[in-house]
């Protein structure tokens, strides 16, 4: 970059400081609207990184647990895992056998269920089978027949299908991401008419200005580049005022899902994305005013 250039690039950017100076109630307008429309898509995206990696930990692979009768057997439960693993259906993926010895040990091992457990002359827990069956569009269909014919097996009690909590989540997912690309869609749509506008009522208030500018022998991009500035900062200050919105209206939720997540012994909290997403944003958001404001000055400046 030349030095006339850069000396160019100051000038323009000093002109556009002492322009948001001269207005400082009409550009703090413009800022809070345009930070309070940025705030909406953080607050959608800090929901799905919050919530993705406890998908993400889940098996998509739903799975049917055979519950056997309180006096079945361990060999009962044993041929029981056997029959199910002979039978090579296709969409079975894994059987294994949880004893009640097992399920006891796993339950008391979290402190919630101890002390209850602790009271019991025995193990009420049957001993069970778990089996892992393939997701698919015949997913429901497949898991009832399957269930139907291991209810006549030798001491099976019943069948009960597990995850399919697990495709509900992943399709709420799916819903979330779909209605965030739409939201954020609007949002870029508010934004460009937001700084088309403010930039048109200036370029218009300035026109006497940019036509002596013109006549002095100012090219195009000199008479364009502090309109760039101005919508490029503009949407700066509202990106970072955004993620400072998007903090704050955090912190409140956070403490009432600290509340509903330690009733169920875990620990649940929506945070913003990283901070390199976050730089990409607010480098984004200055990209789209700059943009809108190129749009604006050259449609309104051509006179």
């Amino acid at each position: 970059m030349s030095q006339q250039l850069i000396q160019e690039h100051r000038y323009a950017l000093a002109v556009t400081l002492r322009r948001l100076l001269q207005q400082p109630f009409s550009f703090m307008t413009n800022v809070a609207v345009i930070a309070l429309a940025l705030a909406l898509p953080l607050m959608g995206g800090a929901v799905l990184v919050s919530i993705a990696p406890v998908s993400q930990q889940i098996s998509p692979n739903p799975s049917l647990t055979v519950f056997m009768q309180p006096q079945a057997s361990l060999a009962q439960a044993q041929a029981v895992a056997q029959s199910i693993s002979e039978r090579d259906d296709p969409i079975v993926l894994d059987v294994s056998l949880v004893t009640k010895e097992q399920a006891m040990q796993a339950l008391q091992a979290n402190d919630a269920w101890a002390q209850a457990l602790a009271a019991l002359p025995e193990n009420p827990l049957p001993d069970a089978i778990s089996v892992t069956i393939a997701a698919d569009d015949a997913m429901a269909t497949n898991a009832e027949i399957l269930a139907t014919q291991w209810r006549l097996l030798d001491g099976v009690q019943f069948v009960q299908l597990d995850s399919v909590w697990v495709q509900r989540l992943e399709a709420l997912l799916r819903m979330g991401k779909i209605s965030l690309a739409l939201v954020t869609f609007i949002i870029v749509l508010v934004v460009l008419a937001a700084v088309f506008n403010t930039v048109r009522m200036q370029a218009l208030s300035l026109r006497d200005e940019i036509a002596v500018a013109r006549l002095v022998g100012a090219t195009e991009a000199f008479v364009r580049r502090p309109f760039l500035y101005q919508g490029g900062l503009t949407c700066a200050a509202a990106a970072l005022i955004a993620i400072g919105l998007a903090h704050l209206a955090l912190m409140p939720l956070n403490g009432a899902l600290t509340d509903l997540t330690q009733t169920y012994d875990s620990l649940f909290a929506l945070r913003l994305p990283t901070g390199s997403s976050l730089l990409l944003y607010v480098l984004a958001a200055i990209a789209l005013g700059a943009g809108s404001a190129r749009w604006s000055v050259t449609r309104h400046t051509r006179y």
